[in-house]
């Protein structure tokens, strides 16, 4: 069977792939894994989906079950639990949230206790576990684990937020789509706090409108906002939180790897760009290389998913990563990627320099990039086939240097994604569209 953990934990239709047995089962293995034996304390937050309680409730059994005490943060962005976990000395920290994906859709994601996402090999120790027939003997009578609710979980991670930034962000207006996600609890008090002035939108969810038209994955609301309103900036978070997209006061899109060459311009301008390097994924557009080469920043590349970013980041010692996506880590303030943070690191770049969001983002003269997704049942397999892979490697060398050529299978979705970069955008797309037509056969 393939694996339970993607990229980003375990995740499929809630209640049907991803049911409350199997979250049980998660919830006791890691009980019995990560907290000190079975008698440590973890952190659970969600996001607004309505499966959410279900699952919630599901896991806190199963840390139960192994003897551990759970400590309940209720609807908090996806970076909030790993800043809880390390804030209130848990030993683990997990997450209920499928992220930008749509609302019939959940899953799981764990923390350890210093707020880091865990490794491929603990992972599969916890897969074993949770899939394991064998059942380890539970605690019982005094032994059995508790709950508790974390009141101020929300006021702890706002607090943590705001203090990353350095001044204030009096004067500037600021426009905000949170996507009916967990965003809805931090973002705008998070802006107001720091002076901003702001204008929001899907600040509220019914458990079902997560993602819907709104938020990272769909800006068009975001961007009318931004030109009724007259805003400076726009941002816009997607269902958990952890990521974020800008506009900027034209209604272009600023993303993220824009957003990561702003803030890495500032921070090598006032000293705090550790290593002088900041570190992309594989999917990351070529002209950041070349603007980041400009300012005498080397820039060091991981595979797709923001731990793999942190993996390379914590190996070359930088202090700032992240993802095309909007997934962006600031190291010095965060352990995964933190929408929030990079909304507000964004903001003070647009404050400190003076200029238009336009204009800072201009740094980055990007190449033509077309990236079609394309949705077949078994995925893996399909993007690893010898004929897509001889495929790819045709078109690559028929750029002849001028471009790139990337395909992989998506780590949370059955889709496997094509990208090619070209300078010339008719050639990219041409040779996109002939290797999605080669995924389509094959799969």
């Amino acid at each position: 069977m393939p694996r339970l953990f993607g990229t980003d934990g375990v995740r499929g239709i809630a209640n049907a792939e991803l049911t409350p047995e199997l979250a049980f089962r998660l919830g006791e293995a890691a009980g019995v894994l990560l907290c000190r034996d079975g008698r440590g304390s973890v952190v659970i937050g969600k996001d607004t989906r309505l499966s959410g309680d279900m699952l919630e409730a599901a896991l806190t059994a199963g840390f139960c079950a192994a003897g551990c005490e759970v400590l309940l943060a209720g609807i908090v962005p996806t970076p909030a639990v790993a800043f809880l976990a390390r804030d209130l000395g848990a030993d683990a920290g997990v997450v209920v949230s499928a992220s930008h994906n749509p609302a019939a859709y959940n899953g799981i994601k764990f923390f350890d206790g210093d707020g880091f996402k865990l490794t491929d090999a603990i992972e599969d120790r916890l897969e074993a576990f949770a899939l394991s027939e064998q059942r380890s003997a539970r605690p019982t009578g005094e032994s059995i684990g508790s709950v508790r609710l974390v009141e101020d979980a929300v006021e702890r991670y706002l607090e943590h937020a705001i203090a990353t930034v350095s001044g204030r962000l009096d004067g500037l207006k600021v426009a905000l789509d949170c996507g009916h996600g967990a965003a809805s609890r931090t973002s705008e008090a998070a802006f107001r706090a720091l002076g901003a002035e702001v204008v929001v939108i899907n600040a509220d969810w019914n458990g079902t409108d997560i993602n819907d038209g709104s938020g990272s994955t769909h800006l068009a609301p975001l961007t009318a906002l931004m030109l009724s309103s007259g805003a400076a900036m726009g941002v816009a978070h997607d269902g958990d939180a952890d990521r974020t997209l800008a506009v900027d006061e034209t209604g272009a899109v600023v993303d993220g790897d824009r957003i990561m060459a702003i803030c890495a311009a500032q921070m090598h301008a006032e000293g705090s760009l550790s290593h002088d390097t900041v570190v992309a994924t594989v999917m990351t557009n070529m002209g950041f290389d070349v603007a980041m080469r400009g300012l005498g920043i080397e820039v060091a590349k991981a595979q797709v998913g923001d731990r793999y970013v942190l993996e390379v980041m914590r190996k070359t010692g930088a202090v700032l990563g992240g993802e095309q996506s909007g997934h962006v880590i600031f190291l010095d303030h965060t352990t995964t990627g933190d929408g929030l943070v990079t909304a507000l690191q964004l903001a003070h770049a647009v404050v400190a320099s003076g200029k238009a969001l336009s204009a800072l983002s201009g740094i980055v003269k990007p190449l033509p990039q077309v990236l079609l997704n394309v949705r077949v049942p078994e995925a893996v397999r399909v993007a690893a086939e010898p004929a897509l892979l001889a495929a790819a490697a045709v078109e690559e060398a028929a750029l002849g240097g001028n471009g790139r050529v990337l395909v992989r299978a998506s780590g949370t979705e059955p889709l496997v994604r094509v990208m090619v970069e070209a300078t010339d955008a008719k050639v990219a797309t041409d040779a996109a569209g002939r290797l999605a037509d080669l995924v389509a056969e094959l799969g």
